[in-house]
């Protein structure tokens, strides 16, 4: 990770849209948060993480502007890196999730939906968690006027919450969330490889 980000950062226009496609995670995040939600029983860190998961949205959109303000104005594929697998990464975390969950669990539909809020989100978090630190490790040593400290603090907050709800969820909790991160971790390699080869099929070295 650490070699493919010192590339990406080489490259203004890489650079943009590993930007954007961080900024559409993040959308991708609070959206999938929001539509979990109960329809009256919504908790207030529910809430709060939806919220700021659209502020790091925004937040890393913005800091497109710093590198050119012509550079990825929306989330089409072609401003996004490796597309496809950036579209289907959460989404299929969700539904590998959810089908992990009922095969342990006995819930009701509004309780899978929940659960998979916690479980899927703790994995994210524990992702952003060692994402983030290196990207800003990167950018220090570039001299980057691009910065994400202020969404490495809150991450590392949801997660201090998620792992909070996860102990009001079970008490075996944390056996089920390893599984989970397994899962996730797969889904992130092929992510990463995804952008990695379409790096090199465009030639950025």
């Amino acid at each position: 990770m650490y070699s493919l980000l010192k590339n990406i950062i080489s490259h203004t226009e890489l650079h943009a849209k590993w930007l954007n496609t961080l900024s559409f995670m993040e959308n991708a995040g609070a959206r999938k948060i929001s539509a979990s939600e109960h329809a009256s029983e919504v908790s207030l860190i529910q809430l709060k993480h939806a919220a700021e998961e659209h502020r790091h949205a925004y937040y890393l959109k913005k800091q497109i502007g710093k590198l050119s303000p012509d550079l990825c104005k929306s989330y089409e594929n072609n401003e996004l890196l490796a597309a496809r697998a950036t579209r289907q990464y959460l989404h299929a975390l969700d539904v590998k999730t959810c089908r992990y969950l009922r095969n342990h669990y006995r819930l009701s539909p509004d309780e899978l939906k929940y659960a998979a809020y916690l479980f899927v989100t703790y994995a994210i978090e524990v992702r952003a968690d060692r994402l983030y630190p290196v990207y800003q490790d990167i950018l220090t040593e570039a001299g980057s006027k691009i910065m994400v400290k202020s969404i490495i603090l809150e991450e590392e907050g949801h997660l201090e919450e998620m792992i909070s709800q996860l102990y009001e969820f079970s008490s075996n909790w944390q056996d089920h969330a390893n599984c989970i991160a397994n899962i996730e971790e797969e889904l992130y390699y092929e992510w990463l490889n995804s952008i990695s080869n379409e790096i090199r099929h465009h030639d950025y070295v």
